[in-house]
């Protein structure tokens, strides 16, 4: 069994033997489905960000909650799979990310509550009725809105204006990337010609984006995927390898080598999903608490990457930058 420990904040009550905690209340169960692997440094960060907001509201494991944590590894086998094991373990509530896993949670259990984190269109998947009134036993918070598509697109021009072709990487097998590919189309600036490019199997992606390159003046924008999440360095050595200017939808793939990405705060996103996993173990609904969208976001430059593509970084870019990596 793989279990994480919280880490224990305990205030004034750190002084109570700990059978008169036991007694004064009972340990309360929380699973946790997530979908890479259990050294993706990434998605520790956001749990860490999780369990310590935990503590903060005064989860303490050992004490009055236990964590039940699960990777998949990007592996639905796996996801379907451990889905089951939490669930069989009874916890009070669960919480999970991507669709793919807030659906395969969905079909364990309809009575669990299940918060999740950094969802794309949680409507659009059939994940919620609606965000402000999301019913059943699942509720969380949204990843970003499509709308965002437009800002990737101003700031791939802005690093690199004489692009007149984007190519979107994008996974037309889910609700996400067909919305977000969708998004982009309709606020494409004038004078940038779209192409679609799906992501699937890693070796099957570079001929296209080779053949893509060939024709000069292009850049690449990748929207947020399970394939982004699983292999993080495949688009970024590829976008280098073909001199392509790129931009991201998270940090990590620019730690991974990207140029440069703008997207939500998922650490910040995981704190909130704590607050969201405490109101429901002091007794609210997740059919009463609205599905929330971002409320931050960050801009991260690779000026390494820059360098390996012979762009220059515009100094009013560098400046609003959150963070730059040299």
């Amino acid at each position: 069994m793989i279990r994480r420990e919280f880490i224990t904040l305990l205030g004034g009550a750190a002084a109570w033997p700990l059978v008169a905690w036991a007694q004064a209340e009972r340990v309360r169960r929380v699973g946790v489905l997530l979908s890479t692997h259990e050294g993706d440094p990434a998605r520790r960060a956001q749990l860490t960000a999780f369990v310590q907001r935990l503590a903060e509201l005064g989860w303490a494991d050992g004490h009055n909650a236990r964590l039940d944590v699960r990777w998949t590894a990007g592996s639905i086998d796996a996801a379907r799979k451990y889905a089951a094991e939490l669930v069989a373990l009874a916890p009070d509530v669960i919480l999970t990310d991507t669709s793919f896993n807030v659906a395969t949670v969905q079909q364990a259990t309809r009575t669990v509550p299940i918060v999740f984190g950094g969802v794309i269109d949680p409507v659009g998947a059939g994940l919620v009725d609606s965000l402000a009134r999301p019913g059943g036993n699942t509720t969380g918070f949204t990843a970003f809105e499509y709308a965002i598509g437009a800002k990737w697109l101003e700031l791939l021009k802005e690093v690199a204006p004489r692009i007149t072709r984007a190519a979107v990487l994008r996974d037309p097998t889910i609700a996400a990337g067909i919305g977000q590919f969708a998004a982009i189309q309709a606020t494409a600036p004038f004078g940038i010609e779209l192409s679609a490019v799906g992501l699937h199997e890693p070796a099957a992606i570079e001929p296209a984006v080779a053949a893509f390159a060939r024709d000069g003046n292009g850049g690449l924008v990748m929207t947020a995927s399970p394939f982004a999440a699983n292999h993080p360095d495949v688009i970024p050595t590829l976008a280098v390898r073909y001199k392509l200017p790129a931009v991201y939808p998270w940090r990590y793939l620019v730690n991974a080598g990207g140029l440069m990405s703008y997207g939500s705060d998922l650490a910040s996103q995981f704190r909130s999903a704590a607050q969201y996993v405490d109101r429901i173990l002091r007794g609210q609904k997740p059919a009463d608490l609205p599905v929330q969208a971002p409320t931050k976001y960050e801009l991260v430059i690779n000026l390494k990457t820059a360098k390996a593509l012979g762009l220059e970084i515009p100094p009013t870019l560098l400046a609003r930058a959150d963070e730059v990596i040299e």
